[in-house]
């Protein structure tokens, strides 16, 4: 191939091309009970459709058994009560009798039978929910600040982040005929290759694409990790009035392990915009990337290498004149503290939250703790609305002072405490789920955390640092799901067993951590981890965080011994 020949697209381009309505052979073979699963061309449809096929990997001794996983759409996290109470009812009857809440504040289903998708699909659709687009190279789940009612100001950036959702999302048919009408769409192949979503195009974005909203000082949302983020600024006239957005675009987490070119990226500031630009905002920064990313190498296909390797100011004028604006100069913001509020706080109109620790996002009853009994009987009788928080923890809102010590006595019946849910190291941790259902998982996560967390809290204690918060991730592949390398320890899996080691993140999640140590076996993690805990006990800073201990001291000391290559990122804020 000479220089001048351009490389070709990668092969979901080529799908996308030949049917960009995305309905491939879905309806045909989920109406043929004969086929056990999904064509490997159909599982790249499935994925706008928000379903991952997956099967169980500790059964594939005795052959494949196709499950599926499926994400909705639920902005900002928000679910009225009548809608939990349908999500819950879907997983018994369909599911695994777990309800996961994801990283980006939505609820999975998991270990789905080809023959109970249709119906799970349907049932979700009935109880005023969606799918569609909450996988595939589109815009994923816009996320927001989860803390709810505490201000005026979190309601109207709910509402915001409800309408770059709805501007975004994808306008083929497809979904409706298959999932809700039950049969195929109805049109010809060269009709289908006609369709060209209005603003996607007819081959959609190169790869996934994130938004998230913040108000400092809270980050909960991690808004540095994503394609696009909007971070509020208030009015200072008038604190429940949104001035505008300061806009952020090139962030994302996802790399490969062995492969330079492709790495974790903090977003770049690129301005400050008027509110009732936002929608026109969001549209030209997806359009830009749209246009511009790499459509030959899925690896090497999300914005953050676009504006890498284009330049911030590259991309800021694409930006200005797709919208047909200039952005003002960055106003100032400063996040210090991310993570969720736990037990009972008081909203702003007077009536009452409550935030519950769910250990790893995964609702669940077990001996122990029956979580999502609980939940059901709460909902079903006291009426909360749910909310979802970036942190895969939940909070009921708008609950009435009387109806508080019934919720508390009821949850206390069920195992689960109101004060003291968990220790600070859980309560600031996350997991991907990985083993056994997903297909990129090299290592444990969902699984392996519980009692990964319980060895580091007899190693703090025995320290003296039992109080102490650190942020802690976990996931068993570089994908990234769990936001593992803004933590301040970070575990990412390399094989069975064995993870990476990264050190280094703050409690604003605005620093990337750095690895500081590969392979690490299982039961290796505790002797690496005791000697920089120890320096920490003894050599901190008062007041200084783990992450800020090792950002300072360990991780520089580390580069200086010729064992880390480039300096580690500095923090945007502290």
């Amino acid at each position: 191939m000479s220089e001048n020949t351009p490389a070709p697209v990668n092969k979901n381009e080529v799908l996308k091309q030949n049917d960009p309505t995305l309905s491939g052979t879905l309806a045909e073979t989920l109406a043929n009970p004969a086929l056990a699963c999904f064509s490997s061309d159909d599982e790249q449809f499935l994925k706008f459709h928000g379903i991952y096929q997956q099967d169980d990997r500790d059964k594939r001794k005795t052959g494949k058994q196709y499950i599926m996983m499926i994400r909705a759409r639920i902005p900002g996290g928000i679910i009225p009560p009548d809608q939990y109470l349908a999500f819950d009812d879907l997983s018994e009857r369909y599911g695994n009798q777990t309800l996961r809440i994801t990283s980006r504040q939505s609820f999975q289903w998991h270990g789905v039978v080809k023959d109970k998708l249709g119906p799970l699909m349907k049932g979700l659709n009935d109880a005023l929910c969606t799918t569609v687009a909450a996988c595939g190279d589109v815009n994923r789940n816009v996320m927001a600040p989860a803390t709810p009612a505490t201000s005026v100001l979190v309601e109207r950036v709910l509402e915001d982040a409800r309408r770059v959702d709805a501007a975004l999302k994808p306008a083929t048919e497809a979904y409706h005929s298959i999932w809700i009408d039950g049969e195929p769409l109805k049109l010809q192949p060269e009709e289908k290759k006609q369709f060209e979503d209005p603003l996607y195009g007819k081959t959609y974005l190169p790869r996934k694409f994130k938004i998230a909203f913040a108000i400092p000082p809270l980050n909960d949302v991690d808004v540095f990790t994503n394609c696009l983020g909007f971070v509020a600024i208030p009015d200072p006239a008038e604190p429940t009035r949104v001035l505008g957005y300061n806009l952020l675009c090139g962030g994302g987490l996802g790399m490969s392990h062995g492969n330079k070119e492709t790495f974790p990226r903090t977003a770049d500031v690129l301005g400050f915009f008027a509110p009732e630009e936002l929608v026109n905002v969001a549209k030209a920064v997806l359009t830009a990337y749209r246009d511009s990313g790499d459509r030959t190498n899925r690896k090497h296909a999300r914005l953050k290498y676009v504006i890498e390797e284009r330049g911030a100011a590259w991309f800021r004028g694409e930006v200005e004149q797709r919208a047909g604006l200039t952005l003002a100069p960055a106003r100032p913001m400063s996040f210090t503290k991310q993570g969720d509020l736990f037990g009972w706080h008081q909203q702003s109109d007077g009536q009452w939250f409550l935030g519950l620790y769910v250990e790893a996002g995964r609702i669940k009853d077990t001996p122990q703790r029956q979580l999502k009994t609980a939940l059901r009987r709460i909902v079903a009788k006291f009426r909360p609305e749910t909310r979802l928080t970036p942190s895969q923890n939940l909070l009921l809102v708008g609950v009435h002072a009387d109806q508080k010590d019934s919720i508390t006595a009821l949850l206390a019946e069920h195992g689960i405490p109101v004060e003291n849910q968990a220790g600070a190291i859980r309560r600031a941790s996350m997991a991907c789920p990985s083993m056994p259902t997903c297909g990129l998982g090299l290592a444990e996560s969902e699984r392996y955390l519980p009692s990964l967390l319980e060895k580091i809290e007899t190693l703090l204690a025995e320290l003296g640092l039992a109080d102490e918060e650190i942020i802690i991730r976990m996931t068993g592949c570089p994908n990234g799901c769990a936001r593992p390398y803004m933590a301040e320890i970070g575990f990412v899996g390399k094989a069975p067993n064995k993870y990476n080691l990264y050190l280094g993140g703050n409690a604003g999640t605005t620093r990337l951590n750095r690895e500081y140590r590969t392979s690490v076996k299982s039961d290796d993690i505790i002797t690496e981890l005791r000697g920089p805990l120890t320096r920490w006990k003894n050599e901190r800073l008062p007041g200084e965080r783990f992450g800020d201990f090792c950002s300072r001291i360990v991780l520089p000391e580390q580069i200086k011994a010729g064992a880390a290559g480039d300096a580690a990122p500095a923090p945007l804020s502290t």
